[in-house]
């Protein structure tokens, strides 16, 4: 409990986490606003969570910041001469950044479901089946693993900016571009760990049939997370902070 403080303490001791939970609430709740004032009674309860993705971005900005911050400032090595162990240092720190964009994600994905009730009062909204649930609730689940990624990345490359760069680059983009493999790309582009956190909250991904259900499709996308975290926490320990 004394890590997981100390780790709280850290994080919200700077300013960044502030402006990045502020961002990723308004341009999730905003782009659903936008949205809702123009489709009105033409909403469902998926669309309320059109902007996630915009959410996701930031929230994985502030999760590898957590952790390249502490490189680039040098506060690594006091926490290591405080900690010896730092496997129970890096947990900390990403159990505290992952129950952190969980609250971010829950917050803002009911927020937007909130906004979207408002504005289209028409709409089918409720919440009748648990693939309803799954699809508003589930975002602070994509949002918590998505941090334990993020923070794996920033421990493996310890730069701001490549991990950075790499976290936005690889779900805008590089999955995207997957697909235009010839013959191939469409089968690999089913594996795109993003896309399956897409398919975990809407059931469809765009790019064809899943190998697998939503909660498989969560499962393979917690187990990148997870495999990322390892090999992660295996550099950490190998290398001088």
């Amino acid at each position: 409990m004394t890590l997981l403080a100390v780790e709280r303490i850290k994080l919200f001791s700077t300013r960044s986490p502030w402006w990045c939970t502020f961002l990723a609430l308004a341009l999730t709740i905003g782009f659903t606003t936008l949205f809702a004032s123009q489709l009105e009674n033409e909403m469902s309860l998926s669309m309320t969570q059109a902007g996630y993705q915009f959410g996701l971005m930031v929230v994985l900005v502030l999760a590898a910041l957590s952790i390249t911050t502490e490189y680039r400032f040098g506060t690594i090595r006091a926490t290591f001469q405080a900690v010896p162990n730092r496997t129970a240092a890096l947990l900390a720190k990403t159990v505290v950044v992952a129950l952190v964009a969980l609250i971010i994600g829950e917050v803002a994905a009911f927020g937007s479901w909130g906004v979207a009730k408002l504005l289209a009062p028409g709409a089918d909204l409720a919440f009748a089946t648990s693939d309803d649930w799954r699809q508003v609730a589930g975002v602070g689940l994509v949002f918590a693993i998505g941090a334990v990624l993020a923070v794996a990345v920033g421990a493996m490359l310890r730069q701001t900016a490549g991990a950075v760069a790499l976290l936005l680059l690889w779900p805008l983009l590089v999955e995207s571009l997957v697909g235009l493999i010839p013959k191939i790309g469409a089968d690999v582009q089913k594996w795109m760990p993003f896309n399956a956190a897409a398919h975990f909250l809407s059931g469809t991904d765009g790019v064809g049939d899943m190998p697998f259900g939503p909660w498989g499709a969560l499962a393979y996308f917690a187990a990148v997370a997870v495999v990322l975290w390892v090999i992660a926490l295996i550099i950490v320990r190998r290398r001088d902070a």
